[in-house]
């Protein structure tokens, strides 16, 4: 369905979306590169509005979150399109391509969340959200003024303008930011983006809502110690308690180099362990993903694949009384 876009100037014949980093200046008929922001006589229009592409209720450690509302379900959705072209996307058959979709207004699918038992709330995810802002920001935003009980996740890049961010953050509960790598090279030649920009929307939007960071380690590109240790470095300057998840690389999309080798999972684990109190691995069968008390080691949540119980109710330890970073 097509909607106008927030955040563009026009300019003679073309617009300029103002939305994310890349700032694409958009003749008449053509369409920005994340491919469904597009110039119809001079208004730029979101040719996703709406448009699911997939839906499903999952966990919400699914995300990956392990610090919210551990144990629970939350339905997630996603459109189609992305801001990035990386060569290894997991969700390429809608984040590249325009598969079949369904319009769902978002008083519907504020419905549907109502409905779900056990439902926590809404996740944007599977594609990206930010190319899909005027529908996430509006059903938000209606979500959280009518239910304010119901969470809102994001599942995101994280390549996203400080002012469309504000403007949305306040109806968020929850991010999933996606840290691709630490190497400017890397983000430009892989990814299409620049690791500043992210780095920075990682800053601002762990000051308002709840950040957990996913890092693929792909092999042999960003996969060094090095560049593990940067990650949590950086991470452990804004606050040591935002959890890291270390995911493991699986050929796919026009990436055909060979898995990560765990070996080096296993050591990047423990690299970000001395600057980060709560780092896990994705992708990875067989390892302990649980949640410990990084003062007394006394076992909080636990975790084995998608079972999950919470051996706590509150953000305090309960054996020692230390703060942890949890939110129920």
């Amino acid at each position: 369905m097509l909607h106008e876009g927030l955040f563009y100037e026009k300019q003679d014949d073309s617009v300029k979306c103002r939305l994310c980093p890349h700032n694409c200046i958009i003749g008449d008929k053509m369409q920005g590169r994340c491919s469904v922001r597009v110039n119809r006589g001079g208004v730029l229009q979101s040719v996703n509005y709406g448009e699911i592409t997939s839906m499903a209720v999952d966990p919400v450690e699914k995300k990956p979150l392990y610090h919210f509302k551990p144990g629970s379900s939350i339905l997630s959705v996603g459109s189609f399109g992305c801001n990035f072209s990386c060569r290894f996307c997991q969700n390429y058959t809608i984040a590249q391509y325009r598969p079949k979709s369904q319009y769902i207004s978002s008083d519907k699918l504020i419905e549907r969340c109502l409905d779900i038992r056990n439902n926590v709330g809404i996740a944007f995810t599977y594609n990206e959200p930010v190319i899909w802002y005027e529908y996430v920001y509006e059903t938000s935003k209606k979500l959280k003024e009518s239910h304010p009980e119901f969470s809102v996740v994001l599942v995101t890049n994280g390549y996203i303008e400080e002012k469309p961010l504000k403007k949305l953050l306040p109806y968020v509960d929850a991010m999933n930011i996606d840290l691709k790598s630490f190497n400017p090279t890397y983000y430009e030649k892989v990814c299409g983006g620049d690791v500043e920009t992210v780095l920075e929307i990682i800053r601002k939007a762990s000051q308002k809502t709840h950040v957990e960071v996913t890092t693929l380690l792909v092999r042999d590109l960003n996969d060094s110690i090095s560049e593990v240790e940067s990650i949590a470095s950086y991470l452990e300057d804004l606050d040591k308690d935002i959890p890291l998840h270390l995911s493991r690389y699986f050929p796919t999309y026009k990436m055909e180099r060979p898995a990560t080798d765990m070996g080096i999972m296993t050591e990047a684990r423990k690299i970000a362990r001395e600057h980060l109190n709560y780092v896990y691995l994705g992708n990875v069968q067989g390892v302990d993903n649980s949640t410990y008390c990084p003062d007394c080691g006394e076992l909080l949540v636990e975790r084995n694949e998608f079972f999950t119980k919470a051996h706590m109710d509150h953000s305090k330890c309960p054996k020692c009384g230390h703060h942890i970073n949890i939110l129920f």
